[in-house]
């Protein structure tokens, strides 16, 4: 290990801040605000945070937690168990942790992943006081060259007052080199950001730091959680079909080339998915500039589909990292990582025409998205990057499944429960029962084709006669206030909607699927 770390580690005294995870954890005091690498569980320092949590049981303390996304290896779970965390953002998706938040005991601000260093290096959310960051390596001129992801790793380092430094010698030596580090400047002089294509390099291969301010330095030699995404199901592969049919259009309407636009995928199953329908369609030399590459975004890569990918973050499964993490070397001239302030930067998403394919919970008649609420009230995981896409991709796409828990519960509402994009940023719904293209469509335009297309026709009759009565009653944006989140309301208290359908008169027959 001592030779591996001599070769990672080119900072001539290096051995001097040499400490163990609990002496490193020492640092990091009651109250303090600390910054942790980590995007969609890839790239999080991996023992420092424990022996936090170790600490914790026999000396509580608590601390504001920011990361770049989500934590892995349970770590956001083993923290909020711990009583560790007072405060959190700006994204998670560990249960325990997501328990506590809804419980009220841990106060979560759900951010625009873009947002969270503009927020602290304007000084609006206080002082950082410890970074903890995960580093394949370390140059000379103390340099941090990150691992599986970037995130906010970039100006926590820069903006904390002490930095601990995780070199994991189990990450591929291959990462050296592959990140492309930019840190815009400070408002109102910042210059324009030169990216002006998904292969823009326009940084440094390491994180910027001034070597007096790495207090520690602890070796490990962790993975990172693989990922949990699931292979293509029937409706899954439905929705691919309906939005390669729909680029197809594009494509003959002059409005999209074969190579489309360079994509975002939001992270997940049901993303993953969809994007690997691409392998199936017509399009070649196709780009990626988005937050997140996943299993589908190599499997295009190796198809020869798409020609390159940038992201902040690499997370994979087990078998695709296998394939991949052995063999990095091969994406090298192919793929980069930037911090999430570039990946997620609106004024680049628009530069580039970017493609913006995200998930939704549910969505309404009118367009209106919740990705975050459950019946309106409880957190999931939080709105991560979607918002950047969405508001200022050339293409804004939200995909879901009609339905949920086997039917009793559906996705396309008479009203979301919770707004996390309004219906002015939605161009695309699809489910796998059709595709709704709400371009250029005024709201009761924008109802009956999104009941036609995306609904369940197990629903279709209840949301077209709520449709019908609120259209009754007048307006721009027709609503039946009393029964709006009736549908809600009915599955909070039964566990289903079902009894909505059953109290519907039943109308003139409707057509089981559309395109």
């Amino acid at each position: 290990m001592n030779e591996v770390a001599q070769q990672r580690c080119q900072l001539p005294d290096w051995r001097e801040r040499l400490m163990s995870a609990d002496e490193a954890a020492a640092l990091i005091e009651d109250g303090m605000v600390v910054g942790m690498s980590g995007f969609t569980r890839a790239g999080e320092a991996k023992d420092v945070p424990l022996a936090l949590a170790r600490r914790a049981e026999r000396d509580p303390l608590q601390i504001t937690l920011m990361t770049g996304a989500s934590l892995g290896n349970d770590i956001d779970g083993i923290l909020s168990d711990a009583h560790v965390l007072a405060r959190r953002m700006p994204f998670q998706v560990d249960r325990h942790l997501r328990a506590a938040i809804n419980r009220g005991e841990v106060m979560f601000i759900d951010q625009h992943l873009s947002e969270t260093v503009e927020l602290l290096r304007n000084k609006q959310l206080g002082k950082l006081d410890v970074a903890v960051i995960e580093a394949a390596a370390i140059t000379a001129e103390g340099g941090i060259v990150p691992t599986a992801s970037v995130g906010n790793s970039t100006s926590f380092a820069i903006l904390a007052d002490k930095v601990i430094v995780e070199l994991n010698l189990a990450s591929p030596e291959a990462l050296i080199g592959l990140h492309d580090i930019y840190v815009p400047g400070m408002r109102p002089d910042r210059q324009p950001i030169p990216v002006t294509a998904p292969d823009s390099r326009i940084g440094t291969p390491y994180i910027p730091v001034d070597p007096d301010k790495i207090a520690a330095i602890v070796l490990t030699h962790g993975h990172d959680s693989p990922s949990t995404v699931t292979p293509p199901n029937e409706a899954t592969r439905d929705i691919a079909r309906h939005l390669i049919g729909f680029f197809e259009h594009e494509v003959e309407q002059g409005r999209l080339t074969s190579s489309l636009l360079p994509l975002q995928a939001g992270i997940g199953s049901m993303a993953n998915a969809v994007m690997h329908g691409l392998m199936e369609g017509p399009f070649e030399n196709l780009t990626m500039y988005s937050e997140v590459l996943q299993d589908s975004t190599f499997d295009l890569l190796d198809s020869g589909k798409m020609i390159f990918a940038s992201g902040s973050s690499i997370t994979l499964s087990s078998s695709c990292g296998q394939r991949v993490w052995n063999h990095l070397e091969r994406y090298r001239d192919r793929v980069v990582l930037r911090p999430q302030e570039l990946s997620n930067q609106p004024g680049i998403v628009r530069r580039l025409g970017v493609i913006a394919i995200n998930t939704a919970l549910e969505f309404d008649i009118y367009g209106n998205v919740n990705s975050t609420h459950v019946n309106g009230t409880h957190m999931m995981n939080g709105i991560g990057g979607s918002g950047d896409f969405a508001r200022n991709g050339q293409l804004s796409v939200f995909i879901t499944t009609a339905t949920a828990k086997a039917g009793d519960l559906s996705s396309v509402v008479p009203f979301v429960s919770h707004v996390d994009h309004s219906e002015h940023d939605v161009d695309i719904l699809v489910t796998e029962h059709g595709l709704a293209d709400l371009r250029g469509l005024a709201p009761r335009e924008r109802a009956r084709r999104i009941i036609d297309c995306c609904a369940d026709p197990y629903y279709r009759p209840a949301l077209a006669a709520y449709f019908e009565a609120a259209s009754e009653r007048g307006g721009h944006t027709p609503h039946c206030l009393e029964q709006a989140l009736s549908w809600h309301i009915t599955a909070r208290r039964d566990g289903s909607m079902r009894s909505v359908v059953e109290a519907t008169p039943t109308p003139a027959p409707v057509a089981d699927d559309h395109v």
